[in-house]
């Protein structure tokens, strides 16, 4: 009874080993490196929208303290006085909303 135990966790290493060996052989062909590359790129869009975004953002928040978005403005989402002066003061701090 032993020795199947034994048998039977060597096979299972066994073809646990090989099957990580042959994972790791295919990243490496030209088809595993061309996936690799195309989800890192995906990822990188992905980062540079939300960047962009976040700028968007930003830039209609400073344009609503310092009074030039005319667009915003009269869709009546004017910003206070102590907000605005807030947001000019310290743009980095906390978002006047």
């Amino acid at each position: 009874m032993r020795r199947l135990f034994w048998t039977a966790l060597g096979a299972a290493v066994g073809v646990y080993a090989v099957r990580r060996v042959t994972k790791a052989a295919e990243a490496y062909t030209p088809a595993g490196m061309a996936n690799g590359l195309s989800s890192l790129g995906d990822g990188l869009r992905e980062l540079a929208d939300a960047v962009r975004e976040g700028m968007d953002e930003r830039e209609a928040e400073l344009k609503l303290a310092l009074g030039i978005d005319t667009e915003t403005a009269q869709e009546g989402a004017r910003l206070d006085a102590e907000a605005a002066r807030a947001l000019l003061d310290d743009p980095t701090g906390r978002r006047a909303r």
